[in-house]
């Protein structure tokens, strides 16, 4: 069985600002929940809407914030959701021989309920 490590790098977004509101630091490693993989990722970007959501530019008014749902994104969050690597643990309900598997994130946020387990697999 291989070892997981209980901590990952990771650039937190900590609110709406200048790159004064990005911190480099140790955060634990998520378990996959029910129906998810969990990625160990080899490339990651930033684009455009992360760039976007730092700064605010999808907010509707000050004071009144919003991002690409509608809703107010939660801080601290993390970025770079354009990313490739490979499944290295998965949740209930994932076949276990997706360990070891390609991916490309496909970056767009939907209702669970819509969301196609296989629509990240790479070939």
């Amino acid at each position: 069985m291989q070892h997981s490590p209980s901590l990952m790098k990771a650039v937190l977004l900590t609110g709406h600002g200048g790159f004064d509101r990005l911190v480099y630091t140790d955060v634990p490693v998520p378990a996959p929940a029910d129906g998810e993989v969990l990625i160990r990722v080899g490339a990651a970007a930033v684009n455009n809407t992360d760039i976007n959501t730092r700064t605010g530019w999808y907010s509707r008014a000050v004071g009144e914030d919003a991002g690409w749902t509608g809703a107010a994104p939660q801080f601290p969050r993390i970025q770079g959701a354009d990313a490739c690597g490979h499944v290295v643990a998965v949740g209930t309900g994932v076949p276990p021989e997706r360990i070891g598997e390609r991916v490309l994130v496909e970056p767009v946020f939907r209702r669970r309920e819509h969301v196609d387990p296989l629509a990240a697999r790479c070939r």
